[in-house]
């Protein structure tokens, strides 16, 4: 690439070859890393075409060297792990973290942004609530400090998402369920909050009716992050009332499946592929969980990693450029399905 023009900070450290931390590092404070690294970066700071938005950079200094990180529920594994990669990365460029939960509550969210405001961040990794955001609200912080909204998107808000793609999310699960046995049930909870369950069902759907099926949506009562016990309700209630459509149930995240394999055991059902098995169940998300349930869950997986490393890596280019992209920047990354047991 030599001569060729480098447009942001990661594309400078690819052709480096060496880390995108570190050379944050470096632009704030040459000092920070090591003599023989400091060689290195100078020496290709004078064979590529490459400065940094030094005006942006000092913009950046009134702020402070902290990253906010907001979850809207933190008991919840997969957001523990999330936050745990995102925080990893932040401290190894060099910001500190401070990292807050929604609770799963708009005034929550707007509690934890508001606090935020007052540490004068440098940026800031946002996992809205969805429906239930005042997104308003989240306009004007995204207006006021560089964020990155991430795991689920208000769309037009913020200077770019980053996420899994719910589409192949679950035509990777309907394709594998019709294939090998019965089309499956999409169960889920009424009124979901979240924006991705909808697009879940939404896909569910099209992918139904693409293959000649006809959908057939099983929708239980509860409201709030519980989803296990709602999984578990519910199941309960479509087995004792022999209400299931099909003898497969394709759960529209992994912590319903988890309920519902539990009722499935209470009523003595057996779940797999294998001899004497009545039900296939699968769901989404690869919860950290997944594997250790009896049966180990079917799923299809976020890569957490790669929606961690992608954010963060999005939210230093923001913050280098000023806090400002030329358009909103949007990244879906695709999914990984895991066939276990269970189905």
């Amino acid at each position: 690439m030599d001569g060729s023009k480098i447009k942001n900070m990661d594309e400078f450290a690819a052709v480096a070859g060496i880390s995108r931390p570190t050379i944050s590092k470096y632009f704030h404070d040459p000092s920070s890393v090591k003599q023989s690294t400091r060689a290195r970066i100078e020496e290709a700071l004078e064979k590529h075409d490459y400065r940094p938005n030094i005006f942006a950079m000092n913009q950046n200094r009134k702020l402070t060297r902290t990253v906010g990180i907001v979850m809207p529920y933190l008991a919840d594994p997969i957001f523990g792990e999330i936050a745990r990669t995102i925080e990893r990365r932040c401290i190894d460029a060099g910001y500190r973290t401070a990292l807050f939960s929604s609770h799963g509550e708009r005034s929550g969210e707007i509690e934890a942004l508001e606090s935020l405001r007052a540490l004068r961040p440098s940026g800031v990794m946002l996992a809205p609530l969805g429906r239930f955001s005042d997104r308003d609200f989240i306009s004007g912080f995204c207006e006021e400090f560089p964020t990155v909204i991430f795991d689920r998107d208000i769309e037009g808000v913020g200077e770019a998402f980053v996420g899994s793609d719910n589409a192949s999310f679950v035509s990777q699960s309907v394709e594998y369920l019709t294939r090998i046995g019965d089309p499956p049930c999409f169960f889920e909870m009424k009124n979901p909050a979240n924006p991705n369950s909808i697009a879940r069902r939404q896909g569910y759907m099209r992918s139904m009716r693409e293959r000649g099926f006809e959908p057939m949506v099983v929708q239980v009562d509860g409201e709030g992050w519980e989803f296990e016990r709602i999984g578990y309700d519910g199941g309960l209630g479509v087995i004792e009332n022999r209400s299931l459509p099909t003898n497969t149930v394709l759960c529209s995240n992994d912590r319903l499946a988890i309920g519902f394999l539990a009722a499935c055991y209470e009523k003595g059902l057996r779940v797999g592929r294998g001899s004497g098995c009545a039900l296939r169940v699968a769901g989404h998300d690869n919860h950290p969980h997944a594997r250790f349930t009896c049966p180990s869950l079917t799923t299809v997986a976020h890569e957490y990693e790669a929606i961690s490393e992608t954010g963060v890596s999005t939210l230093f280019d923001l913050i280098e450029q000023g806090g400002r992209f030329e358009g909103r920047r949007v990244e879906r990354l695709p999914t990984r399905l895991i066939m276990r047991d269970s189905a």
